[in-house]
């Protein structure tokens, strides 16, 4: 395509992805439309995916846009090198053209040129203590990217970290929510039984986690549970 088609593509993918913010689709779909843009908009791009790593042997590859993509991110975990863990953990952008050529991961990519991987790009979705990311580009043949690819890959990226950060946030909020819930039956429970007001009830529920070093959350859930086994 020229020039002029190329960006009314590349403005409508944005367009669509951009939409998924202002209403809000579940994470899945969201890091789907990134890699499969990832094909779409980048030249040269034959398969893409999300890589997350939430511990030390625990790598999922997401959004997968072919077998190949799951493929190589399990050599990476088998071998414990390559491209996209080096941008989950560390580095913001890992670029490789030509894996032949490769001394970073010797092993990896050996064996990631044998099943027909050449070129390869990582970027850093984010990183916390629980989880971190990297969305992957992958070409089967060398010298796919160039700086313009880059940038167009950033963007994409940019898309998919706010995605998973607003998922986590969702989360961590429902966390929450159900935690202050559980903790108000507790509450109601002790006061039920003790005859106390919120205020005493609540500190008991603080002596009880502090005296058996067990989170207040926790014993406020015990507590619940032990109340509803013996109504039932």
């Amino acid at each position: 395509m020229d020039d002029r088609e190329y960006f009314d593509v590349l403005r409508g993918a944005m367009h669509t992805l951009t939409e998924q913010f202002v209403h809000p689709a579940e994470v899945d779909v969201v890091l789907r439309n990134v890699t499969a843009s990832s094909l779409e908009l980048i030249e040269g791009v034959d398969s893409a995916d999300v890589l997350l790593v939430t511990g030390p042997d625990r790598l999922n590859s997401v959004a997968a846009t072919s077998q190949i993509a799951v493929d190589i991110d399990d050599l990476q975990k088998r071998f414990g090198e390559g491209p996209c863990l080096d941008a989950a953990v560390g580095d913001s952008v890992v670029l490789c053209n030509d894996l032949r050529d490769e001394a970073r991961w010797p092993t990896f990519a050996e064996s990631a040129v044998a099943a027909g991987i050449h070129s390869m790009m990582s970027l850093q979705l984010y990183t916390d203590r629980s989880r971190r990311g990297a969305l992957n580009l992958f070409g089967r043949a060398p010298d796919v990217f160039n700086p313009e690819k880059e940038a167009v890959a950033a963007m994409l990226a940019t898309h998919a970290a706010i995605a998973l950060i607003a998922n986590d946030e969702r989360l961590q909020f429902k966390s929450a929510l159900a935690s202050r819930d559980v903790i108000g039956q507790a509450k109601g429970m002790i006061m039920e039984r003790f005859d106390v007001d919120a205020v005493r009830a609540f500190e008991l529920l603080k002596k009880l986690s502090q005296s058996s070093n067990t989170r207040l959350v926790a014993v406020a859930e015990e507590l619940v549970a032990r109340g509803s086994e013996r109504k039932s």
